[in-house]
């Protein structure tokens, strides 16, 4: 690849026209120099007009100049072939996917490097010369190339975009100024692109701080998991040991009580074993006793029976028999109900232990949960604001008047999505939300967060309100009206204008007549926009503020008819 010196060399022998090396180099009395072929193929259309120019600076001439070969530039430019620095452009000079093209390349396009915001055009490093070396290009801004030169042009007017509109935070053209935008709070791009970077100055300064607190959190949280990864190991190999201490000690206990009945066992055996032989040898004498007396008693020989009866004979049931202790049946069911109080015992103490262990288990932690509101949400991340209804769309709320609220002489209808002024009182019971004497109304639903909603109206005159819940509700008063007090923001619709009103001050508000109302609130940022809802949508009145609870959307209907509908909305 040739070098940046290479590079230049081939740019300033090259012709403007054809981008390649001159061939047959002529030089204009203006100073540029032109392959002939290109210059002459140029001005051979120009001979109509009898005028011919420099393409580059744009200097004409009266006569056709006579063109001649420069020997001197000629040579250099063959010395430049001769070095192969003539070649094609590296394959990074052409455009690539994602590269911005040259407006003004044939063939294939080379890569843009800047963007000229008055030509509305890209160029390449080649067509970009005359921008720097005509006087006729001298005003020109030129930016880092870009492929969304469009974006900067007016769509309704087809002029640049050099102002910035305060009052609808967008960019517009001089004519826009003088016509949607007559009246409001501009300021040129510059001073916008000024205030607008020092709020983003202000903003990055924040990031960087929740960035910041963030890492710092984020080295803490680590350091706990760590801290609580070792300790939860610990406690691991500290139960894996207790409990196989336990079971080690219980295994003893076994066997110890495994032994003791063994052995209690089997010297109440051994003593058992003893009395039996005994019984059994006194049975057997018995038994043989018995027997001589049972042959004695069947002798016939009168001497025989009364010289035999001479041994001692005593009544069996007078017989003394040897003491035996006897064991009652089961003799160890005492031991297994021990046991068995044992194992209840065991049982209920380690289901207590073990209940205050999970619970001190589950205790442990590196996070404590945090109810996140939805205004700090917003504020972590602040979206860019809708532009077109779609947009709006997504953020469209579902609504419902409340009946607690509304005043006696409006009606609710279809579900409380529709209220109409009536002449006749309505039968509400008591309730100290309602509103006491202003026919107004307020809907169920609390907005804390990004919200939009429209309504649709026949009639003589409404309001469409946003107000805190803690309005005044009782007397005559127009404290208790949305706008005249601190707590709400309206805007009314008169026959012939639109007015703003809050904390009992008022503004006027120009804009179209139009049956249906859109409003978009976003309360962590601080914003409350109404706009006319037709082919387009126009702002009518933006207001910026902080709004410190949630607030809910409020009515005013005057004049006998006068309806007020809450539109059903589809993102």
């Amino acid at each position: 690849m040739a070098d940046t010196g290479n590079l230049l060399s081939k740019v300033q022998f090259s012709c403007p026209i054809c981008l390649d090396l001159l061939k047959d180099p002529v030089t204009l009395p203006c100073g540029h120099s032109y392959c002939m072929n290109c210059i002459k193929s140029c001005w051979d259309k120009e001979d109509l007009l009898g005028v011919y120019s420099c393409p580059q600076c744009r200097q004409t001439f009266k006569l056709r100049p006579d063109l001649k070969k420069s020997t001197i530039l000629a040579e250099v430019v063959e010395k430049l072939k001769n070095t192969r620095l003539h070649a094609t452009a590296p394959a990074d000079h052409y455009a690539g996917p994602g590269d911005v093209e040259c407006d003004f390349c044939t063939g294939r396009k080379h890569k843009a490097v800047k963007s000229c915001l008055v030509c509305l055009a890209s160029y390449c490093e080649s067509h970009l010369q005359p921008h720097y070396t005509s006087p006729a290009f001298k005003k020109h801004k030129l930016a880092d190339a870009t492929g969304h030169l469009q974006d900067k042009v007016c769509s309704q007017h087809d002029k640049l975009l050099e102002v910035y509109c305060r009052t609808d935070q967008q960019c517009v053209c001089l004519l826009c100024v003088m016509d949607e935008h007559r009246g409001h709070d501009t300021v040129s791009a510059a001073a916008g692109r000024t205030e607008k970077q020092k709020q983003q100055e202000i903003a990055q300064k924040e990031f960087q701080k929740w960035i910041q607190e963030r890492e710092n959190e984020l080295q803490e949280m680590k350091k706990a998991v760590n801290a609580l990864s070792l300790s939860a190991q610990s406690a691991v190999e500290e139960s894996e040991r207790t409990f196989t201490e336990m079971i080690c000690s219980i295994e003893r206990r076994r066997s110890e009580v495994t032994k003791l009945i063994r052995d209690q066992e089997k010297a109440a055996v051994n003593q058992a074993e003893g009395h039996m032989k005994r019984l059994e040898q006194e049975i057997d004498e018995l038994k043989r006793k018995h027997s001589e007396l049972e042959q004695l008693s069947h002798t016939e020989d009168h001497i025989h029976f009364l010289q035999g009866c001479q041994i001692p004979c005593v009544p069996l049931a007078s017989a003394p028999l040897p003491s035996i202790p006897l064991v009652p049946s089961g003799s160890f069911e005492n031991v297994k109900k021990a046991l068995f109080d044992l194992k209840a015992q065991l049982e209920r103490s380690c289901k207590d232990t073990l209940t205050g262990m999970s619970q001190t288990v589950k205790d442990v932690c590196v996070l404590k949960a945090k109810k996140c509101t939805s205004l700090e949400k917003e504020n972590h991340l602040q979206k860019p604001e809708p532009r077109t209804r779609d947009e709006f769309l997504r953020y469209a709320c579902h609504l419902t008047l409340d009946p607690n609220t509304v005043n006696k002489y409006l009606c609710l209808s279809e579900g409380n999505r529709v209220v109409t002024r009536v002449e006749e009182t309505q039968s509400y019971p008591e309730h100290p939300d309602r509103f006491e004497q202003k026919p107004q109304v307020l809907c169920t639903e609390s907005l804390s967060g990004r919200h939009y909603w429209e309504i649709e109206w026949s009639g003589n005159r409404i309001s469409m309100a946003v107000s805190y819940r803690g309005i005044s509700r009782k007397g005559g008063n127009d404290r208790t009206l949305f706008g005249y007090n601190d707590k709400s923001w309206s805007l009314y619709y008169f026959p012939s204008m639109y007015n703003f009103w809050h904390n009992n001050k008022c503004w006027t508000v120009s804009g179209p007549r139009s049956s249906r109302i859109g409003v978009y609130l976003d309360h962590g940022a601080g914003t409350l926009c109404f706009y006319s809802v037709s082919d387009t949508m126009t702002l009518l009145h933006r207001v910026q503020t902080t709004f410190t609870e949630p607030l809910y959307a409020g009515f005013y209907l005057y004049g006998k008819g006068t309806t007020i509908k809450l539109c059903s909305l589809s993102s």
